[in-house]
């Protein structure tokens, strides 16, 4: 298990890598300079500015200098906002963007795998064609195009929910139901055919034999084992749902990462735009590193060595 866990450690730091480096060859790759829109400022000040912040320094150098800021998580300070830095940014904006996905994560795994459960049990059913409906929808319908119809609905037209900022339960609810309908439409697809599939395992028909309640097999039996497809894919929408949280956050006028990010990328603002893109693909692919521990340690049929395997 060891051995298993540095070799995938080792992969997580190679893939930081690799997205830290694409990240600052394409930001440099985009022509022009965070100072060019300065209007009224002379070529002096733009080449002291361009000074300040290192930008006049050789490639390799402003690259040296990103990777020491991200080993000593001081991502600088940002350009359009001298008075904060990236930082700052980060302590104001992560942890609503946090608070944001792990409350659609928690919606979207309980709601999906209920309306699974039921599906599966109600197999051919009338319920089972209404949950798969809603799932096909979840799936379908993008989560921006989602948020503004519950915005028009529900607080243009019936006037009962907020549509803006995030201040209190009831601004949670539309955001959140725009950002766990996806999700929830995939895990309930997948708990449902992991669920039909695990039904007709003969451990469960003995389980059957013997007289056990309905709510025993299906609880205690059947959903473990349903529920590892589930559980491998969490890393991914986890992934998907925060990162997500930035475009909701701007219809929403959620003050999250998503407004910092949007304008540094229209502000050309580098140091915001590295260290919300490494920050966050540091957080997600440590996510996914965690999920992959979790299911072979849930899995004992997981072979994590070689003389396991052979």
């Amino acid at each position: 298990m060891l051995g298993y866990i540095l070799k995938r450690f080792v992969i997580m730091v190679v893939t930081i890598l690799i997205i830290v480096t694409l990240t600052f060859i394409l930001m440099h790759a985009i022509p022009g300079s965070p100072f060019n829109e300065e209007r009224g400022t002379s070529e002096a000040v733009q080449a002291n500015l361009q000074a300040h912040y290192h930008l006049d320094e050789p490639l390799y150098v402003q690259y040296l200098l990103y990777l020491k800021s991200i080993v000593t998580f001081d991502f600088g300070p940002s350009i359009k906002q001298p008075t904060s830095t990236v930082n700052d940014l980060l302590g104001r904006g992560f942890p609503i963007s946090l608070e944001l996905g792990l409350v659609s994560v928690i919606v979207a795994v309980i709601s999906g795998i209920l309306l699974g459960i039921i599906a599966a049990l109600r197999h051919n059913g009338l319920i089972d064609y209404f949950a798969m409906t809603i799932a096909v929808l979840g799936i379908s319908i993008p989560n921006f195009i989602l948020a503004t119809q519950l915005i028009q609905t529900f607080a243009v037209q019936l006037k009962i929910l907020p549509a803006a900022t995030w201040s209190s339960p009831q601004h949670m609810v539309l955001p959140v139901l725009a950002l766990a309908t996806g999700p929830m439409a995939i895990i309930a697809r997948l708990t449902r055919s992991s669920m039909l599939e695990v039904l007709t395992q003969d451990y469960i028909k003995m389980a059957r034999a013997k007289g056990l309640s309905p709510y025993k097999i299906v609880f205690k039996h059947a959903l473990k084992n349903a529920l590892m497809p589930v559980v491998t894919i969490l890393g991914t929408l986890l992934a998907g749902i925060l990162t997500g949280t930035f475009v909701l956050e701007k219809i929403f006028a959620i003050p999250g990462m998503g407004k910092y990010f949007v304008e540094s990328i229209n502000n050309r603002d580098y140091p915001v735009i590295m260290g919300t893109t490494v920050f966050y693909s540091a957080f997600l692919i440590i996510m996914l590193f965690l999920v992959d521990i979790a299911y072979g340690l849930l899995d004992p049929r997981i072979k994590l060595h070689k003389k396991e395997a052979e």
